[in-house]
């Protein structure tokens, strides 16, 4: 079995069984990424040394007997804005090229605790900014089934490491679909939480009231095992709750999903509707019952996401001066002409502002100040409660759909993912709209705060043969988008998250054969 095939659990059984050790196989995972990740674009860097210390010391404990985590020693990729001590996180901006973290984020804290093995920091859009990872400051990722293609966004490398196998699972941020979008987009599973789930002590934040760390993952069992050792209630994140997760171990014939009528529209393309399609008749063959429901409020999503976050992210990001972390100097000539030019518009404008002004400037992306600017606007006297605060109450209503939808008796509610299959790299980029749009299937899941469980509808045959593909050879093939990963998401009810990964492993094991 080569490491592209490798899941948490099998890599847990051969690692106790002795066919191979943490050493080896973490050896090899590092190999694979120096040879194929410079076409793929998956990780910013990689953390060799730290991950051989960790394998060996995992080694170490099966040597001696010790019972060890599912987790020990397994390979994983992280999303570059989750904090692990010691090691640079740049959330894919040049703000913070220079900023190595102090502390580690309580999901690595739990983590560790397990023995995983962290092999690196994947891409992301500047400050989860984006749906396509082509945001970053640094670099621009490319889907593993088709080298043309974006892998979605924001958590494109962690969802191109695992779909390559270039890890055996990742964690990746969720603020409007950052999870399920790339999951879905190359072919992997991805789990959005519950709000307040996990804890987001020592992510760095974009929109903190929507804002959620999960897992990426080959499988459905993986995303349970990783999210159950990440989940649980943090002193240090007032927002984390100890509310204990509902399972209600219902049988496949007393489950009812709901299939909301505004989610099935003329927007979506015709190949996510018919995989979707085919998904839904393998569902009823387990007998599972569907009915339509309805969630009115849903064309008001977008927009009331986009004025909630874009305040959000002005009031975060104002945190940032670019001067103790970022690499401008304030010699630079850009920003000494930047500064005598201030001077000449504004002359009474301080030293200070104009050093502020210059490198959060040059510091931030288009993308991040575009938000900024909007946010500030949102915010600003005579503004706020014509639009932040009418946008706060249209998220309470959406939330109340999402209620009423489940209280007529619906188990889980399955939607789309995106309305279309990955798309080229530079399609979108100069028309920001078209970009916002590839999240109007998932925005209205972060309003209500709810889990989402993103799979694949591809057939276990064809998803392994997909991860095979060389990246090489995906460049020199460009795939049809009749071919290209196409995913659904499962939606639950709030804390809800057991409830659909026991409907997803039934899925993916029955209908898909894994």
């Amino acid at each position: 079995m080569g490491i592209q095939e490798l899941t948490i659990k099998k890599f847990h059984y051969g690692l106790v069984g002795k066919k191979f050790s943490a050493v080896e196989l973490t050896q090899e995972f590092l190999k694979a990424i120096e040879d194929r990740d410079a076409e793929i674009g998956a990780y910013l860097r990689t953390m060799k040394d730290g991950a051989l210390r960790q394998a060996s010391a995992v080694d170490v404990a099966v040597a001696e007997g010790q019972s060890i985590h599912l987790l020990a020693g397994a390979p994983l990729a992280i999303k570059d804005n989750i904090l692990v001590e010691r090691e640079l996180a740049t959330a894919g901006s040049k703000i913070l090229e220079n900023y190595t973290a102090s502390y580690d984020a309580t999901v690595i804290k739990k983590l560790k605790a397990a023995r995983a093995v962290f092999l690196g920091k994947t891409n992301m859009d500047e400050f989860a900014m984006g749906s396509s990872t082509e945001n970053s400051a640094f670099q621009i990722t490319k889907n593993p089934h088709d080298l043309e293609r974006v892998p979605g966004g924001s958590s494109g490398g962690s969802a191109s490491a695992v779909a390559a196998g270039l890890a055996v699972a990742a964690l990746g941020s969720d603020t409007g679909g950052s999870i399920r979008q790339p999951a879905a987009f190359c072919g992997v599973v991805g789990l959005k939480p519950t709000y307040g789930a996990v804890s987001r002590s020592g992510l760095i934040a974009m929109t903190s009231s929507l804002d959620q760390i999960g897992p990426i993952t080959k499988t459905v069992e993986d995303a349970r095992i990783l999210f159950d050792a990440i989940r649980g209630k943090d002193l240090l994140d007032a927002t984390s709750s100890n509310q204990p997760l509902t399972t209600n171990h219902l049988r496949l014939n007393e489950v009812v999903i709901g299939l909301p009528k505004e989610y099935f529209v003329d927007g979506l393309d015709a190949v996510t509707q018919k995989k979707i399609d085919e998904s839904i008749s393998n569902l009823k063959k387990l007998g599972i019952a569907i009915k339509e429901v309805s969630l009115p409020h849903t064309k008001y999503a977008l927009s009331t996401y986009y004025i909630i976050m874009f305040a959000e992210v002005s009031a975060n990001l104002a945190r940032f001066d670019g001067i103790r972390y970022s690499r401008i100097n304030a010699d630079q000539t850009p920003i000494k002409s930047d500064i005598s030019e201030n001077r000449r518009r504004n002359p009474r404008k301080s030293a200070l502002n104009e050093i502020y002004f210059s490198h959060r400037g040059m510091g931030f992306g288009l993308e991040p100040k575009r938000r900024i600017l909007l946010g500030t606007f949102v915010l600003s006297h005579g503004y706020y409660d014509a639009y932040y605060a009418k946008a706060q109450k249209v998220r309470r209503l959406i939330r109340e759909d999402f209620d009423k939808a489940f209280d007529s008796g619906v188990n889980a509610i399955l939607a789309p993912v995106s309305p279309t299959v990955a798309f080229k790299i530079g399609e979108k980029t100069n028309d920001p709209l078209a970009m916002y749009l590839s999240d109007i299937f998932t925005i209205p899941v972060n309003l209500a705060g709810l889990p989402a469980l993103s799979l694949p509808t591809q057939n276990d045959a064809e998803r392994n043969a997909e991860l095979r593909r060389s990246p090489r050879e995906s460049a020199s093939s460009p795939r049809q988008s009749a071919s290209l990963p196409v995913g659904f998401q499962l939606i639950g009810k709030p804390f809800g998250e057991y409830d659909i990964l026991s409907i997803g492993e039934v899925y993916e094991r029955e209908s898909l054969g894994v």
